[in-house]
């Protein structure tokens, strides 16, 4: 069993760290992050409150060839879905143009949203806590700070009930290649992990996002699936396309783990 003094993540107060900075971004990567930013500050201009990068590249884990570029957008007022359509065709331009990533990923949100009651255990956090500012305003001064524990578990990751569906209907929708399953399955094996983590994260009493610490928190309380979280924290970074991940993960992983997820935690506050 874990300690339960564990402290990783947080700082003397046990609030969650907040992690990644400009300063850990890897050099290969710069030329890309500068880019992003001017590009899309070009592109919204005045609508663009503030731009965030989160993910490996500011926390300076990313490698390069391998790694893909996160950003998350503030909009002074809602994106609309030309924004959305905009953001994806100038995600495909720097993939094209940077060698150093693979895959660029862009979340559009407006600021009210973000600084909203509803998303502040969520998004809230997620910009508090996991996001490095790009540039403008920088929303966590607004918001509180954050502990590790089942308010903030069940407000992050108690939905997955409702995403498997989702995962069935891309995964039946998904062209038969290995390319085509690949995204689905590096995209799903993180959400796995990730959820499988905060599910013990207020035991475990600490924070961090590296995929293979997440899965060796979650085997210690989970002996019986630690097996099936370490190998999904191997294909979120090592990514393959096998059918047959993708069925175990909706068919026995993800219901299971939802099942477990909502008897702990409860179930994640419906959003409109």
């Amino acid at each position: 069993m874990a300690a339960q003094g564990h402290r990783r993540g947080l700082d003397a107060q046990g609030y969650i760290e907040r992690e990644g900075s400009s300063a850990r971004v890897p050099c290969a990567f710069r030329p890309v992050v500068a880019a992003a930013r001017d590009r899309f500050l070009h592109l919204f201009g005045a609508r663009l409150n503030g731009a965030y990068l989160y993910g490996s590249i500011p926390r300076g884990t990313a490698r390069a060839g391998r790694s893909d570029l996160d950003l998350l957008l503030c909009l002074r007022d809602e994106p609309t879905e030309a924004d959305h359509a905009d953001a994806r065709a100038l995600e495909a331009a720097l993939d094209k143009e940077f060698a150093e990533i693979d895959g660029v990923g862009t979340l559009l949100f407006s600021r009210t949203r973000l600084l909203s009651d509803l998303e502040t255990y969520d998004l809230g956090w997620f910009v508090a806590c996991l996001c490095t500012p790009l540039l403008g305003e920088d929303l966590a001064e607004h918001l509180p700070r954050y502990r590790p524990d089942t308010l903030l578990a069940r407000e992050t990751n108690g939905d997955l009930a409702l995403m498997l569906p989702r995962w069935r209907e891309r995964i039946a929708a998904a062209a038969d290649t290995d390319g085509a399953r690949r995204p689905l399955v590096r995209s799903m094996s993180r959400h796995l992990v990730r959820t499988g983590f905060t599910l013990v994260m207020p035991r475990w009493n600490g924070w961090t996002s590296d995929l293979g610490e997440m899965a060796e928190a979650f085997g210690a309380y989970y002996p019986e699936r630690s097996a099936d979280m370490r190998n999904a924290a191997v294909r979120g970074y090592e990514t393959t396309g096998e059918p047959a991940v993708l069925r175990s993960y909706v068919e026995d992983l993800g219901p299971w783990l939802a099942g477990e997820y909502a008897r702990v935690h409860g179930i994640k506050e419906p959003r409109p």
